[in-house]
């Protein structure tokens, strides 16, 4: 019997040491996360073991948790909900009942997971767009792009932009009913550098007659030229998304280069005759006082780096939209900005703010400061998260104030 409490108690002991990550005091609910982060990594392990095998690839593994998040479209009495190909792409569409008669607002919606994973199929996306649908009165188009590493960039930004540009045509509109002086594109994430992409990409697509009224921007990858930001350096180790598993992100979507994943951890990755690039992200100008606290700027290294030559796309507003200049991004819609302290993404949102907003471009930016990366994603199931929740609603209820 005392050999198999020892046993007992050595496994449990080890299992809460997985489990258990620091996190910051501020956060409410730390116990659900740690235990959300530790089902995170052990996928991520075991991914990893699966591709030094040979036995498939890390993001395979990683996607075995949206398979099982796997909701299929249920219509209601308040939301009609199908699964459609908008110009040849996979969404899901939303579609309420209430006055329907009348003309209806649309938000499309694109789903994040580092442009490698996730799906508008998972339990949470439904859920957060069947709110939508139902309480703004909404058509709501939720795309699922095709997914890195198969699919590199720009098909994510392809497939997204076809979408949009289906869904806008005033025939398209027309047939569901929708006014098109009140559209929104929103995302998280991958889904919100997709979504500001695609934004500032209409602008000049003079095919498109109806512009988006409104973007919504939750905690997005805006560029991927330095990653030793204050909020890479601070929160490098944070639960949900890590530095390295960004970099693991940015490299899988980007290209097949085994070197390319080093260039990004050492930050030379951008060659010396692009140094231009970096007033976009010079964070010492963009950021607010109170983020720079504890850092001193230095300008990214660019020694003995050729990885940026076999890359352009690093530069390519298309995968980087903070990478233009002012003029690209006046006439910009009304914008919100979600940003959370604990996350790598902080900073690539909070210049983006600033950017906007000295091009003139009306910003609404929503900061949690005991928020990390990816908390819009906790609405769901027994570890649902409070702050996901609050976060929802106050989104919803601008949007409905707004759109």
């Amino acid at each position: 019997m005392g050999g198999k409490f020892f046993y007992l108690l050595v496994a449990s002991t080890l299992i809460a040491y997985y489990i258990y990550k620091p996190v910051p005091e501020n956060v409410e609910e730390s116990w659900k996360l740690m235990l959300l982060d530790a089902a995170f990594r052990s996928l991520g392990h075991v991914g990893t073991i699966v591709e030094k095998l040979g036995l498939g690839h890390y993001m395979d593994v990683i996607n075995l948790y949206i398979y099982a998040e796997y909701t299929p479209p249920r219509s209601d009495g308040k939301v009609i909900v199908t699964d459609t190909e908008f110009s040849h792409v996979p969404v899901r569409l939303y579609i309420p009942t209430k006055q329907s008669d009348i003309l209806k607002r649309a938000v499309i919606f694109v789903h994040g997971g580092g442009w490698c994973v996730g799906s508008s199929t998972m339990k949470t996306y439904d859920l957060l767009s069947r709110w939508t649908s139902e309480r703004v009165n909404a058509v709501v188009v939720s795309v699922d792009y095709r997914l890195a590493p198969k699919y590199r960039f720009p098909v994510a930004f392809e497939d997204v932009y076809s979408v949009a540009k289906y869904f806008l045509q005033s025939s398209i509109l027309e047939k569901y009913n929708v006014d098109p002086s009140r559209i929104a594109i929103a995302g998280d994430s991958a889904g919100g550098n997709l979504a500001a992409a695609v934004t500032q990409q209409l602008l000049d697509d003079h095919d498109v007659k109806a512009k988006f009224k409104i973007q919504v921007l939750f905690y997005p990858a805006l560029q991927a030229i330095d990653l030793e930001l204050p909020s890479y350096q601070d929160n490098k180790n944070m639960p949900i998304l890590t530095k390295t598993l960004m970099i693991k992100f940015i490299s899988e979507y980007i290209t097949s280069d085994d070197s390319f994943p080093k260039a990004l951890e050492t930050n030379q990755h951008v060659p010396a005759e692009f140094n231009h690039f970096f007033k976009f992200v010079n964070w010492s100008k963009w950021l607010p006082e109170r983020f720079k606290k504890g850092h001193v700027y230095t300008d990214p290294s660019h020694r003995n780096s050729k990885t940026g030559h076999k890359h352009p796309g690093l530069l390519d507003p298309r995968l980087a939209p903070l990478l233009v200049e002012d003029i690209k991004l006046r006439g910009l819609p009304l914008t919100y900005v979600l940003t959370c302290q604990y996350d790598v993404l902080r900073d690539d949102g909070l210049m983006y703010v600033s950017r906007l907003r000295e091009a003139g471009v009306q910003v609404a930016h929503e900061h949690v400061n005991n928020g990390v990366h990816g908390v819009l994603s906790f609405i769901t199931g027994p570890l649902a998260v409070n702050m996901g929740h609050r976060i929802a609603n106050n989104y919803i209820e601008w949007l409905n104030k707004n759109l």
